[in-house]
């Protein structure tokens, strides 16, 4: 296709996009999309810009979350709002989100992707938003498009190295996420908590006030009329379970640091849970036992003393389903969710044998050096296939539809459970009282449509 076929669906007048055909405008996404993610250059980043463009005269309006979780922290609504990491065939579960969204009115819900994320599945941060933006044009969405870098995290190792240079690159990405239009951002400054000090506002220090110094950076760049809703974090994911101490002195420690505008509008806690579960050597899952009440009790002296949403929990997506109604039970108001869904894609039926093992032969080849001392293949393999989404990237794109389809199918069962027993269903009405989107408009090249 021609990019050029746009034109008989949208105008583009002084640089502003126009819709003159939607029904056109939705065939013609895919073959667009496409385009854009295999294109290169100055041509890829003009066509991701209109792209967003396109989304956003149609209505469907990168947005913080901000106003929900003001609401949520007077009074909480009764569900935990799920922020979904997409790695792989992003374009298609991102169609697949958006459809079971409208289907089930479905208004609080994210789209995330980690700092390591971005790395691995080779998706910087404007090519995610506008793959995003293209599938809810594709499936007819409008409203508020909550996209959030999760997990803007300080590498321990780089800090303690070179504290400025670590910094520096946190920096840089969280511009080049709100350039993106990016309206959520989650900092971890977790991984700087210094156990050794004498109590707790002190290990605290260092997290609460590079999350300080960096949320003041979002609060000067951010556009005119959004307030990015940022998040922090006080337990390493993986780690002990976080105490109404810890969070006490973290929020107390931000809040007479922070002085730049609204400060954080959710907490990550852990409480047992670990990124991507806890493998056995065969190659299943261990069941995992999260610890609930401290979800509970963390969600409330945030909401009720700080003002703050609530807590937030990583690391949830292997849970077993029947665990997810606990989240809205115990007040907690956001889910972080990831692996589960890989998981889904590469243990698929429809996914073609040969393929699958095209992927693994690569990481085999690639990655050797990383598989630990007594790791056995099963799980060296099922940690680092997440790592086969970025260099195979359009081998995946190029999947068969049916394929595609099929898996989708799968995924979208899970979307379904997660929406409901998260309690986000018909949660559009509430999203549409809080949440008022101001469309950022941003220059699109004329010559992009072959209008100059």
């Amino acid at each position: 296709m021609s990019i050029r076929e746009l034109s008989s669906a949208v105008t583009l007048e002084k640089e502003t996009i126009e819709i003159k055909d939607r029904g056109r405008l939705s065939q013609l996404m895919d073959e667009t999309i496409y385009e854009a993610v295999f294109s290169e250059g100055k041509r890829k980043k003009d066509l991701f810009l209109l792209i967003k463009e396109i989304a956003k005269a149609y209505g469907a309006v990168p947005a913080s979350i901000q106003g929900l979780y003001e609401e949520m922290g007077r009074n909480y609504p009764g569900f935990t709002v799920p922020a979904i990491n997409i790695r792989g065939l992003t374009y298609d579960s991102a169609r697949t989100v958006f459809r079971k969204a409208k289907k089930l009115s479905v208004g609080a819900f994210i789209f995330e992707i980690a700092r390591s994320e971005i790395g691995y599945t080779q998706q910087r941060p404007l090519e995610y938003a506008a793959v995003v933006l293209a599938a809810a044009v594709r499936e007819g969405f409008t409203g508020p498009v909550f996209i959030q870098g999760d997990h803007f995290q300080l590498v321990r190792k780089h800090f303690l190295s070179d504290p400025a240079a670590e910094t520096g690159y946190i920096k840089g990405l969280i511009t080049e996420a709100i350039e993106a239009e990016f309206y959520n951002i989650d900092i971890d400054a977790s991984t700087l908590v210094d156990l050794d000090k004498p109590d707790l506002t002190e290990q605290q220090r260092p997290n609460f006030e590079k999350t300080a110094e960096l949320a003041a950076l979002i609060r000067s760049i951010q556009p005119q009329g959004v307030d990015i809703s940022v998040g922090g974090e006080i337990g390493e994911i993986g780690k002990k379970n976080s105490t109404p101490e810890e969070l006490k002195a973290y929020l107390a420690g931000f809040n007479s640091t922070f002085t730049s505008g609204k400060g954080l509008s959710k907490l990550s806690v852990q409480s047992g849970t670990s990124h991507g579960g806890v493998v056995l050597p065969d190659g299943t899952l261990a069941q995992v036992s999260i610890d609930f009440e401290t979800l509970r009790q963390l969600s409330d002296i945030a909401r009720r003393e700080f003002g703050l949403s609530g807590a937030v929990q990583h690391g949830a997506s292997t849970l077993p389903d029947d665990a997810f109604n606990m989240f809205p039970e115990t007040g907690t108001s956001e889910v972080h969710l990831a692996t589960g869904f890989q998981n889904i894609i590469y243990d698929s039926t429809h996914l073609p044998e040969s393929f699958r093992n095209e992927i693994y032969d690569f990481i085999k080849q690639e990655f050797s050096g990383e598989q630990k001392e007594g790791q056995t293949e099963e799980q060296f393999m099922y940690k680092t296939r997440k790592k086969g989404f970025g260099p195979l990237k359009k081998s995946w794109w190029d999947l068969d539809k049916t394929i595609r389809e099929s898996i989708m199918t799968e995924l979208e069962e899970k979307f379904a459970l997660l929406f409901e027993k998260l309690r986000v269903v018909n949660t559009t009405e509430i999203v549409q009282k809080t949440i008022h989107p101001v469309p950022v408009r941003k220059a699109v090249p004329g010559e992009i449509l072959g209008t100059r």
